[in-house]
This record gives C-alpha cells, structure tokens and sequence, in this order.
C-alpha cells in the first residue's frame, strides 16, 4: 500500500531491507571512545562489519551465530552492561535532533503534553523500554498501555521536564535526579516529532536511558531486577517492560532461555486519522517472563483492578500496546536502529503535519476544563487534566 502524505509516504516495508544503516562519524566517535577507554575487556569479539567501521582489530570466531552479533562489551562511562547493537541504537538517539516543530510555542498550555520513553539494558545488553498499563483498561486485560506521561500544567515546563514530573505521578521515579536510588541515574537523548492525540493534543516524546552505574565491592545492579521492583505504580495498574527491538519485528525475537506465550506478536491496520492514512499497530507484549510492578497503595477501581491483574496472571500472558504508544514505539525505534520495520508503516515520525492542518483551521485553541466531583476517582480526575 501507498499513499503520499504531508510528512512523506506511507510504506510496505516488508521487502526492504533490514540491515542497520552504517554509522554516522558522531556514532562511530562516541561507541569507539567509549570501547578505548573501557576498564573491562570485552567478552566477545565485536562482529567485522562493525570492527570495519570503528576501525578495531577484528578477531572473529569463524562460526558466529546471529546472537553473537550484538558482542557485549562494558560502556565506561557508566559501566552499566550494554551490547554494541545497543549503544550503537544510544548513540544514534543522543545524535538525533527533530525538526523545528514552531507550533509547540504556539499553544496553549491545555494543548501541550508530553511522555517519557524511558530505556534500560537488561542482562543480555538489550534495550527494553518502560510501558505503564492504565487502570481503566485492565477489566479486560485487553486496555489502554502507555508511556509515563500527560498534560503540561505551565507554559513554562518543557516537553522534559512535563514528563519527568508525570512519570513522578504515575510511577513513582523521582523528579530530582538526586532522589534516584543509587546506582541508578537518567540520562535524557532526545526527543521525537510530536504526535497528535485522540484529545487533540500535541505530545512530545521525550527519550531517556536509565543507568546503572558500577559499585565496586557490590554485585552489578540491573534495572529490571533492582530498580523498576521499587517503583509504585501510584497513577497505573501496572508497569511492565518490552524488548525495544522487537518494535521493528513481525514476530517474538527469540531470546535465549525464554518462551514466547501462545499468540502473535504483531498485527496492525490502516485507519484514516483526521482524513489521512494512519498505520495501527498492535503490539502483543509477552509477560511471562518478568516481574510486573503494581500499586504499593490501592485505592478504588485502581486497586481492584490491579487485585484482579495478580488474580489472573497465570492466564494473562500478553498485554496489548496499541495507537498512539505503539507508533511512537515505531518511531523510536526506527530511529535509535536504523532499521525499517518489517511491517507496513506511515514513513514520516510523528504527526506534526496533522497538528499544522488543525492549527490552521482554527482547532487548536485553548480547551476548559471539565468540572470534578468530589466523588470522581482518580482516573477520572486525570483524564480530565489531560
């Protein structure tokens, strides 16, 4: 399928080819400087292509499986374990700048908002990317994920800071880096083109890498086993992760010593958003194989509904991550690997041309607030805020 939109084509893409994009001189620099000064030899050798193009001796072993290709190596300026198809995808997101978007300034503060795309290394070296799944949409365990994130509360706050300040609220991670259990720091790269909101409003996705920095005489700490287990899930029912690559992928990417659940990983379709061709992908997230983090404190339909999530988790293998979350998703991958996905996909990131289209048409002017109750539960209240 193909049709010509305003921020480019939208593509097929299963026939393209895959392969990583070479390395950007800023890229290679900042992998290679980071291999140099390391205080840690790596485990395995990294593989020719990439060796070829951060100019290293190359030693590979003559039959290297397909896994051995993201060769694991210690980042040294934070000693946290990353491969190197990982820090490749890192440096390309600190090297990424979104275009001039002049809009955003534009706005109203009850326009604005922004989410937090908040990533990690496992202990294999691979990427995964903090997903929340909203109270309201776990009756069915069919619902609503989304990244940490909401409303603008001041013209003032950037698109970073709003984020910071709702991943706060909803998850519990500290707004001052300060307050961040230690070895853990976030390290802001980028953020993304804006996308546009069922509400009509412009979002802003801001990407950040949570660290785990080396404390000799200590056990390495790991984000998924250390630090996501103290998060509370104070706004959410639930926060889980997902394998960052695997946004890119028709299928489960196999990952040694786990087992996909039973269903599909991927499937998505073509919807007209605001009268132009928009790809739906629906991203089924294996959860199986790690620890989801619910509420410390439960109140309400929040509570309950988490109750129930522990209840039936035994059953509940896969959560649901769709629209809007799934496409920034795409985007950020595409981005940090180089890669096309092997799915059909809109070519341009974001949606900043839909916004320009509704600011001229006069829709994007300041909205009122709803009128709460004393009695609205708190998802309510903050669907109201947003």
């Amino acid at each position: 399928m193909s049709s010509s939109t305003n921020g480019g084509s939208v593509t097929a893409s299963a026939s393209q080819d895959n392969d990583s994009t070479p390395l950007t001189e800023l890229e290679t620099a900042e992998i290679l400087q980071s291999i140099r000064n390391s205080t840690t030899v790596p485990a395995t050798s990294l593989p020719a292509d990439l060796a070829l193009s951060l100019d290293l001796p190359q030693h590979q072993p003559p039959e290297e499986s397909l896994r051995d290709r993201a060769s694991y190596y210690w980042d040294a300026s934070t000693m946290a374990p990353l491969n190197a198809v990982s820090a490749a995808a890192l440096a390309r997101l600190r090297a990424y700048k979104p275009p001039p978007f002049p809009i955003w300034d534009r706005l109203p503060v009850s326009r604005r908002a922004a989410v937090l795309i908040l990533l990690f290394a496992d202990r294999k070296g691979d990427l995964r990317v903090v997903i929340t799944m909203r109270a309201a949409s776990l009756r069915n365990f069919s619902g609503h994920a989304a990244f940490p994130g909401g409303k603008a509360d001041s013209l003032a706050e950037s698109p970073y800071q709003i984020a910071r300040r709702e991943a706060w609220e909803e998850i519990g991670l500290p707004m001052d880096d300060a307050k961040i259990p230690k070895p853990f720091r976030i390290e802001p790269l980028c953020s993304l083109p804006c996308s546009l909101a069922k509400t009509e409003m412009a979002v802003r996705p801001c990407v950040a890498f949570l660290h785990a920095e080396d404390v000799p005489g200590k056990p390495m700490a790991l984000v998924d086993e250390s630090m996501i287990p103290r998060l509370d899930a104070k706004e959410v029912a639930a926060v889980f992760s997902a394998p960052f690559h695997n946004f890119l992928k028709a299928k489960d990417e196999p990952r040694e010593g786990e087992t996909p659940p039973p269903g599909d990983w991927y499937d998505g379709y073509w919807h007209a958003w605001q009268n132009e061709p928009w790809r739906v992908h629906n991203f089924h997230v294996p959860v199986n194989n790690q620890k989801v983090t619910k509420p410390k404190v439960r109140e309400g339909e929040q509570g309950a509904l988490a109750g129930e999530l522990e209840d039936e988790e035994d059953e509940v293998q896969r959560f649901l991550v769709w629209g809007m979350t799934g496409r920034m998703l795409v985007d950020a991958a595409r981005i940090a690997y180089g890669e096309e996905p092997e799915f059909e996909h809109n070519s341009h990131y974001g949606d900043e041309h839909l916004l320009e289209i509704l600011e001229n048409a006069g829709r994007l002017p300041d909205k009122k607030k709803k009128e709460i109750g004393q009695e609205a539960i708190k998802e309510e209240v903050k669907e109201a805020k947003i």
